[in-house]
């Protein structure tokens, strides 16, 4: 199959291609051994709007692996538009529990699940000050409160997909390792952020380092250890000035939540220069703020900077760091991988009474009965069929 490009580079004829792909299509591209690819997923604010999401990184590493850091509201419509099958989709890593940094998690988890997802996700996140201020808490309680969601799916559908596995570690650990696997460390250090949890995560991949930042105010454990990475993304506010008059706030909380609880641009900078990463990426703030950002950032810093956008991609390796834009449907359908979900658990209580069963007007189910028996004769499903049990199932 021929690979898609994008405009760019000297093409040689009229029905010749362009050869030069300065945008990613998802799908495309095979990454090396040594590669590493990051896609911006969410880079805005908690009231996240049609353009941007709240905060969300997919990382993507040349031996298949596949992990998100963070999944803000919003980010699982720029995931799927990566059109990953969802049975690779399973590992998350959380920085904090706000919910611009974890609330679609019930997307990716419902969402996996309906699209063929086989098997239970993996959280990693960080203990809280006290037990309820953890991620383990938090887990435990959003399955209790989508009790009715998981339910009704585990007896339609398959059980397995709706699990949740936990792993949390201690925030207070330094350089802690949190993951281990195929070659790929992920180590966490805490970070300052409105109360004591949240962390900031070191990745190590095929010689490469790599960090997410999270949310954190300026602070030392991410001076000593993401320095001389690859690659590192870091938050960045505007100043007061822009969140009082463009974002609303008064001027009290203005210049607190730019410059007390998050970093600022010239913080920003002052940490980059810092730790001096071959590629930094700013993120958090909003399109219209950029401008004054960047000035901020630059009173600081000279280095290498993207200032992220949603669905902003890059490519690291040890020759470089390559930036792009994805390009991705709005539309995009769930890609099946080559596992299949085990069918439905015999003997599961079924979530449906009698009452609402007897509720079936069996004209409009038997209306469909060809197109059914199509489907069962071509799949082999006779051992399956879920009609005759049916009072009103007519042959």
């Amino acid at each position: 199959m021929r690979e898609a490009h994008a405009a760019g580079g000297v093409v040689t004829g009229p029905n010749a291609i362009a050869p030069d792909r300065y945008v990613y299509y998802p799908g495309t591209e095979v990454l090396a051994e040594d590669e590493v690819r990051v896609v911006a997923c969410g880079t805005g604010m908690p009231d996240q709007r049609r353009g941007q999401a709240s905060a969300c990184f997919v990382f993507e590493f040349g031996n298949g692996e596949k992990l998100i850091f963070d999944i803000g509201s919003g980010s699982m419509r720029n995931i799927n538009a990566l059109m990953i099958p969802a049975e690779y989709l399973t590992k998350v890593f959380l920085s904090h529990l706000h919910t611009d940094h974890w609330a679609d998690l019930s997307a990716l988890w419902a969402g996996g699940w309906t699209s063929g997802r086989p098997v239970p996700l993996e959280v990693w996140g960080p203990s809280g000050r006290e037990p309820e201020m953890g991620t383990a808490y938090a887990i435990e309680h959003f399955l209790e409160a989508f009790n009715w969601d998981y339910q009704t799916r585990a007896f339609k559908i398959t059980p397995a997909p709706g699990g949740i596995t936990v792993h949390e570690f201690d925030y207070r650990a330094e350089n802690a390792d949190v993951y281990d696997h195929d070659g790929i460390a992920v180590r966490s250090i805490p970070a300052i952020h409105t109360g004591d949890g949240p962390v900031s995560y070191i990745i190590e991949y095929a010689g490469l380092k790599l960090v997410f930042g999270g949310d954190t105010s300026p602070n030392k454990w991410f001076v000593e250890h993401a320095r001389d990475a690859d690659f590192v993304i870091h938050e960045a506010f505007p100043g007061p000035r822009f969140f009082q008059e463009d974002y609303g706030q008064p001027a009290q909380l203005a210049w607190r939540a730019c410059c007390e609880f998050h970093t600022s641009g010239p913080a920003f900078g002052k940490i980059m220069s810092q730790i001096a990463p071959r590629h930094a990426v700013a993120y958090h703030t909003l399109e219209e703020a950029h401008q004054e950002l960047l000035l901020g950032i630059r009173s600081t810093y000279d280095g290498p900077l993207s200032i992220a956008v949603d669905m902003m991609v890059w490519n690291i390796t040890k020759d470089g760091v390559q930036e792009r834009m994805a390009v991705s449907p709005d539309r995009a359908s769930a890609v099946p991988g080559p596992t299949r979900q085990p069918p439905p658990e015999r003997g599961r209580s079924d979530p449906m009474s009698d009452f609402i069963k007897a509720g079936e007007w069996g004209p409009g189910f038997n209306a469909q009965n060809e197109m059914l028996d199509e489907h069962m004769r071509k799949f082999d499903l006779q051992d399956r069929d879920w009609r005759p049990s049916k009072p009103w199932y007519k042959r």
